[in-house]
């Protein structure tokens, strides 16, 4: 075995000659964790069609499998290390069959993924997504192990990491999405805020901004093939910032810059960072219309203690002041937020503060993780995993309970309103049960979310996919608001407080 690699790039390969056998054009993705990750599967897939690859739904189907994988939690790596171990034997079949595991897990654990799943391929981390292509034909054609990842946060200048993590945004693939009227467009990468539980930083690399004419023109593209609402990521989005032309644009500019684009209905964008939460932000959302109601802006917890062991950059007392001017300056605004339970140095008490300030911000929905020690951040290094797995998981229903009545709660305010809903497509509930149109009327079971992103259900035909529908809400749980199409007219406060259609 030979090896041989290039220190700019993180490039290396490891030679494996097993010769070389015929071969389909199929390819299988599998996804784990966030938006970002969403969208960088759709450019790989983008590219290789453009290297005449299909897409396949069933990984027995497939020549090329790859894994797009997530290093945030444990539980979704051993996910992926599950999986992996399910299809080792499958080269014995399929000779020629090459697998990929990509993204932040790849660039975090690097060789160590050939150690413990042998069978794999190549390795490709979050910066060299546009180099698949090459190394999936390259490692059919010599069979020899690939590896290409970015520089680590302390291994060269700011310039030479940066440059190790490119942006990779030059395909788009409409079959990766959520819905054929929905479309991730990524704004920035990468991380400074080195919060001490987070890989992000070394997995995503350096907080970097893409110009906004760049950005502009992708949403052209995504409206011209149909896109009806965008959502802009970041891992702090509202971060943005890049200098064009001689002009300085921060996220309000961008979303200024893109408000007009023509076929676009809603703009959305997550995920915002407490202290980078600017007037010139939130005034620009309340005054263009096709702005969402709506901010996903982390808290993590209730306790400035917690919040100090976890870096965070804030006290409780500065994200309230926050809170507050969201509210203020857009009442209808819904703000959703994640927690952590469960940290290093989260006592009982810690927790109650913690429960204390959904019940205070009232929260559209947290997302609620417990705490799992990740090698390669400070906590892992520095902090002791001092709360108990059985502790964490008290803390976790408990919190979830809370926000699950606070949501239900807030939802029920929406019986007996109209509500403007951009229809997404069938149900999850309507698909996942197989059922079929209604034989007479072929009315399925469709959802799409209101202006401040909270979930509606509702009989109709599909024709609505993609369009903007009006709702009358007659009942809800904590996730979902159940409803009726509007057809004529709605009337308020009718005797059973539901809406009159005609």
């Amino acid at each position: 075995m030979t090896q041989t690699s290039n220190e700019k790039t993180g490039f290396l390969a490891e030679e494996e000659n097993t010769g070389n056998q015929p071969h389909n054009n199929k390819l299988f993705i599998e996804t784990v964790g966030c938006q970002m990750n969403l969208l960088d599967s759709e450019l790989v897939v983008g590219a290789l069609r453009q290297s005449g690859y299909e897409l396949a739904s069933d990984i027995n189907e497939a020549d090329t499998l790859l894994f797009n994988t997530c290093s945030v939690r444990e539980h979704a790596e051993h996910k992926v290390y599950s999986q992996l171990g399910r299809i080792k034997f499958f080269k014995k079949d399929r000779p020629n069959l090459v697998i990929g595991v990509m993204g932040c897990m790849a660039q975090k654990d690097q060789k160590l993924i050939f150690k413990r799943a042998p069978h794999v391929d190549l390795v490709v981390g979050t910066g060299q997504l546009a180099e698949i292509p090459r190394l999936v034909q390259e490692a059919r054609n010599d069979r020899k192990r690939k590896v290409a990842v970015s520089l680590g946060r302390k291994n060269g200048s700011k310039l030479e990491i940066s440059s190790s993590f490119q942006s990779y945004d030059p395909l788009r693939d409409p079959e990766m999405r959520p819905s054929p009227y929905q479309a991730f467009v990524r704004i920035m990468i990468g991380c400074d805020k080195f919060c001490t539980y987070c890989v992000v930083p070394s997995t995503r690399g350096p907080e970097q901004s893409r110009p906004p004419s760049d950005i502009a023109s992708e949403v052209k593209v995504l409206a011209g093939q149909g896109v009806k609402e965008v959502t802009l990521l970041g891992q702090t989005v509202n971060s943005y910032k890049h200098t064009e032309n001689g002009k300085q644009y921060r996220l309000a500019d961008l979303l200024e810059l893109i408000h007009d684009t023509n076929g676009i209905d809603r703009i959305k964008f997550i995920t915002s960072y407490p202290k980078d939460m600017g007037n010139d932000l939130l005034t620009t959302m309340r005054d263009l219309p096709k702005l969402s109601r709506y901010i996903h802006v982390p808290v993590q917890s209730g306790c400035n203690d917690v919040l100090k062991l976890m870096k965070r950059g804030y006290t409780v007392e500065e994200y309230l002041e926050m809170h507050d001017r969201i509210k203020e300056i857009m009442p209808d605004c819904a703000v959703s937020s994640d927690f952590i339970v469960g940290h290093p140095g989260e006592t009982e008490e810690a927790f109650q503060k913690s429960l204390d300030i959904i019940r205070l911000c009232r929260f559209k929905n947290s997302f609620i993780f417990k705490y799992s020690p990740r090698p390669g951040t400070k906590a892992f290094d520095k902090l002791a995993d001092d709360v108990p797995d059985k502790e964490k998981k008290r803390r976790n229903n408990i919190m979830l309970d809370l926000q699950n009545e606070i949501s239900e709660e807030d939802n029920y305010h929406f019986i007996g309103k109209e509500v403007e809903v951009l229809v997404e497509g069938m149900s999850k509930t309507f698909i996942k049960k197989g059922l079929e149109p209604d034989s007479e009327t072929q009315k399925v079971q469709l959802m799409g979310r209101t202006k401040c992103d909270r979930i509606v259900v509702f009989d109709g035909n599909r024709r609505l996919e993609g369009s903007l529908a009006n709702i009358g809400i007659y009942d809800c749980t904590p996730t979902t608001l159940l409803g009726m199409i509007v057809t004529k007219e709605f009337q308020h406060g009718s005797e059973e407080g539901l809406p009159i259609l005609h």
